[in-house]
This record gives C-alpha cells, structure tokens and sequence, in this order.
C-alpha cells in the first residue's frame, strides 16, 4: 500500500556540489518551489551523506532537473555514495558533463539553476535548504524524469 506522501508523481532532481574541487551528485526527490518572486525552493538533503558534508563546507551548488534520458544515471547518482564512490570520475568518462557557471551540470538535463543558501532548517533525518535561484539554464528539448518513469523501471520501490 502506497504512503501519502508517494502517491504523487513528482520530478527527480540532481544537486551538483564540490568539496576540495571534486564533484559530487546525488538523486533528490524532496524539492519544491515556494515562491515565485523572487526565485526560492525548498531543497530536503539526507543527512549524513557527501552532498550533506559538502553543502557545510562550500557553496552555492546547482539544481538540476533531469530529463528522461538521464535514467540510466539514477543508479550511480543514487544508489552509489559519494563517500567511497567517484562519480565525477564516472560522469566524465560516459562524456556526459559540460561547464555551466563553474560547475560541471548533466548536458542533457532539463534545467539547471544556481542555488545560494538563505536558511537551513533540521527536518528529521533531513536539513531543509531553502534557496534562491541565482541564475538559470534550461534545455526545454528534453522530457522531464519523475517518480513514476523510476517506478515503471522499477529503480524505487515507492
């Protein structure tokens, strides 16, 4: 039996960070916007994680929404921690990086935004981040990657 909170479809998003110059990404589900002047969202990141550790340690980061095309990276992304796993070193060998505003983002990402850090709230095993949007890319050519397409591929059991 479904939970409330998976019975919606909701898209899947990635957040670029670095520690030390090396990359790091990871798989986000728990993201919202929450108001359209300016730009904020509400970002939910695990605790205990790389993209934890390095969100203390440097910022901004960037957001993006993947796109359909990426669902072969969701394992890696998601499955694999940062911690004992290089997924900046696996990203750049399947040639699937570019430079956006000094970070390296998913080509083939449906948008990509700039995020700076207003307020960090502690939410269970989870720090809410509420962040504006500093600046913004998007690529509208690619379909956007939700909970449902990860069902129906049976990559999350939700």
């Amino acid at each position: 039996m479904k939970r409330p909170w998976n019975l919606i479809d909701v898209p899947v998003y990635s957040m670029v960070t670095c520690n030390e110059g090396r990359l790091n990404m990871n798989i986000c589900t728990y993201v919202t916007p929450v108001s359209m002047q300016p730009k904020v969202y509400a970002v939910a990141v695990y605790h205990g994680t790389q993209t934890f550790f390095n969100l203390e340690k440097n910022e901004p980061f960037v957001l993006q929404l993947l796109s359909s095309e990426q669902i072969g990276l969701v394992r890696s992304l998601g499955k694999r921690s940062g911690k004992d796993y290089n997924k900046e070193q696996y990203l750049f060998k399947k040639d699937v990086l570019m430079p956006w505003k000094g970070f390296h983002v998913l080509k083939q990402s449906t948008a990509s935004m700039l995020m700076h850090i207003k307020e960090r709230v502690v939410a269970g095993d989870h720090d809410v981040l509420i962040c504006q949007v500093q600046a913004h890319r998007v690529a509208p050519e690619f379909d956007v990657l939700t909970l449902n397409k990860l069902r129906s591929k049976k990559l999350i059991r939700i």
